[in-house]
């Protein structure tokens, strides 16, 4: 994970235009703010990335933690939310140090693709143990080992398509070809999991998880699965 945490601390290309880093960011925190059960609730977004809609979870929750693992993206988050009285930046080191219990959701939108298996078991062992017995975990942006970059490419154009920066989409096709993200999506690569691979893994950290009707953000192509601890029934 540490080459794609530092790529995401650069300055990279990943979005089209503003306006595609802004509607996705606030699409996302549209997403995460369903899952928010009560205005009470304690939420922790895992590897949150620039988190630019973060107020708007902060307002449906009582407290919002904010942990990423780029040490430039997190000094941003900590000056853009300091105002913010709910809104608490952590590292993911600072994790293993919280309460135990103390969460009660948990959003990692985005990162399992980045993480190898192993990685990816630690950070449930840490979400497990701070998630109250009734809370709930969500684990979005899976990929699926059948879809290749193609659906995540036209995923993007309709995307694009449907609010008006398209022309943008296809420039930043091309440049996102030519780019570090390419190369680096190449070498490195990118973790998929089928429906019953996540949901095995999700077991063996101790949940209990079913994939969602409908996938956190634009694409459609990937899994997103909400999962509890596995004495949790009800």
């Amino acid at each position: 994970m540490d080459e794609w945490i530092d790529y995401y601390d650069s300055t990279h290309t990943i979005y089209a235009s503003k306006l595609h880093r802004d509607l996705h960011f606030q699409i996302i925190a549209r997403d995460i703010i369903g899952y928010i059960a009560s205005p009470d609730a304690v939420v922790l977004d895992y590897a949150c990335g620039e988190a630019l809609s973060a107020a708007k979870v902060a307002d449906a929750c009582a407290k919002l933690y904010l942990a990423e693992p780029a040490p430039g993206v997190r000094g941003r988050l900590i000056a853009r939310f300091a105002p913010n009285t709910k809104i608490r930046v952590r590292s993911l080191e600072d994790l293993t140090r919280m309460a135990e219990n103390s969460v009660d959701l948990v959003v990692m939108n985005s990162v399992a693709q980045y993480m190898t298996p192993g990685e990816l078991d630690s950070a449930l062992g840490v979400i497990r143990r701070l998630l109250k017995p009734k809370g709930r975990l969500v684990l979005g942006d899976i990929l699926r080992p059948e879809v290749g970059m193609a659906r995540d490419v036209l995923a993007l154009l309709k995307f694009a398509a449907s609010h008006g920066f398209l022309k943008d989409a296809l420039y930043g096709l091309a440049s996102t070809a030519l780019s570090d993200y390419r190369q680096l999506r190449t070498r490195v690569g990118l973790q998929r999991y089928s429906e019953d691979e996540m949901i095995e893994k999700l077991a063996a950290a101790g949940f209990t998880a079913s994939r969602a009707h409908q996938n956190i953000g634009h694409n459609p192509w990937r899994m997103t699965f909400v999962a509890r601890h596995a004495f949790q029934h009800s």
